[in-house]
This record gives C-alpha cells, sequence and structure tokens, in this order.
C-alpha cells in the first residue's frame, strides 16, 4: 500500500513519545522525514522506510 505524505500533515505514530503524545506533524519530506511531537515539541529526523513502517493513520 503507497501511502501520499505531505508537509503539514499529522500522523499518529504506533508508539508514543516520552511525553505522552502518539500524534506528530510532519515538517519536511523526502529520502528523510523531520517530525514534530504535538504534545511537547520536540523534533527527530526518520529516514523514509522507518517513518513509514511506524505510522500507523494519518489524521489530517
Amino acid at each position: 500500500m503507497v501511502r501520499e505524505f505531505n508537509v503539514g500533515d499529522v500522523v499518529e505514530l504506533k508508539k508514543q513519545h516520552p511525553c505522552g503524545s502518539k500524534h506528530w506533524e510532519i515538517t519536511r519530506t523526502g529520502m528523510d522525514f523531520r517530525i514534530k511531537c504535538s504534545g511537547c515539541g520536540h523534533q527527530v529526523m526518520l529516514p523514509r522506510p522507518k517513518f513509514e513502517k511506524s505510522v500507523k493513520k494519518i489524521l489530517t
């Protein structure tokens, strides 16, 4: 299944962040994804395969 990810989308990941939030906003796409935690604002860069594997669903 091919998913389309865009900057500004909010996704729910399988595991929650230590702050308790599972919702992340995509701030950069490409070979690597930069995502920002909706709970505390922490930013993380992930390679595309790891990001796509950890996404549970797209919220917006």
